[in-house]
Order: structure tokens, then C-alpha cells, then sequence
């Protein structure tokens, strides 16, 4: 079975890092392992200058990781951005459920952190991928719309839509 991937969708600081804060605990206490991947439009940096991972990339190494007992990491050049389908089999073959933060363009499941006191309609309103709006007031809209303070109905209706179980 594919690993389920979806997308939480939104503009700037409407609260989707805090909502997937929220949703990995509550998938972990139904046993279910998740992994998440968060698009970022502008070149990062991960590591920090002085060590030894940033100096051996300073120093030319296309790829430099750090592993200890418990964790990896790795910081790798591309030569262009990989899709989310080869993200998930090269790195998250292990997972029960993928939440990724951003990639709006991708055809995948949305769901939109909306905000409403702004003055423009949600950014996925048009998508036809999207199936759920996250909002701080009851809006009108053509998909389940969950207040944000609701995690547990969000996270019940992501294990129905996606059939991971109870």
C-alpha cells in the first residue's frame, strides 16, 4: 500500500507548522509512525556555521551527514527540486502518513489553514484536491470546515478520508 500523503496549505503565518504540531501527537497515540516535509521557496541553510557537517559542505562535498545512535541528518545538493513522490520513497518509505507543509501546486490532498478575518478567500479555494478547511471562525465553503482549536475531529476526519482506521 502507498504511503497517504496530503498537504497542509495556507498563506504565511496562519498556523500550519502549529496545527501539524498538534495532529503528530495525536496520529502517534494511535500507534501510527509520521513523517513530515516542509517545502521551503528560498534557499536554507540547516546547518550552522563552525560545524563539522558545514564545513565539510563549505568545503565542496555534495553531500555531508551526521548520524548518531538515534538520529540522522543530512544536508545534499540538488541538482533540481525532488517531486514529493520521490521524497516519500527515498525517505519516508517507513511512515504510516506523510504530512507535508506547503507544495500548494502539487496535486495532492489539501488542507487549507485559513484565517478569517482576512479580506481574500482561501488560497485552494479552486483546488479540486481540496478537502478540508482549518479556520479560526465558521466559514461558507464546499468541503468540511473544522475550527482550529478542533484537532481531534481534523485528525478523525484524515483517518477516515485516507482509511487508516480507528
Amino acid at each position: 500500500m502507498k504511503t497517504p500523503v496530503f498537504c497542509i496549505v495556507g498563506r504565511s503565518n496562519t498556523g500550519k507548522t502549529t496545527l501539524i504540531e498538534r495532529l503528530i501527537p495525536y496520529f502517534k497515540s494511535r500507534g501510527m509512525s509520521v513523517g513530515t516535509i516542509k517545502h521551503h521557496n528560498r534557499p536554507f541553510e540547516m546547518d550552522r556555521k563552525g560545524k563539522d557537517t558545514y564545513r565539510h559542505k563549505k568545503a565542496g562535498a555534495k553531500a555531508a551527514m551526521i548520524v548518531s545512535e538515534r538520529k540522522l541528518g543530512l544536508v545534499r545538493d540538488l541538482d533540481r527540486e525532488m517531486s514529493i513522490d520521490e521524497l516519500v520513497a527515498r525517505y519516508m518509505d517507513d511512515v504510516d502518513l506523510v504530512i507535508v507543509e506547503g507544495y500548494k501546486q502539487e496535486p495532492l490532498p489539501k488542507i487549507e489553514v485559513y484565517n478569517y478575518r482576512e479580506t481574500v478567500p482561501p488560497i485552494a479555494a479552486e483546488d479540486e484536491l481540496l478537502v478540508a478547511i482549518v479556520s479560526d471562525a465558521p466559514i461558507p465553503a464546499p468541503v468540511p470546515v473544522f475550527l482550529r482549536d478542533d484537532v481531534h475531529a481534523i485528525a478523525a476526519f484524515i483517518m477516515q478520508r485516507f482509511d487508516l482506521g480507528g
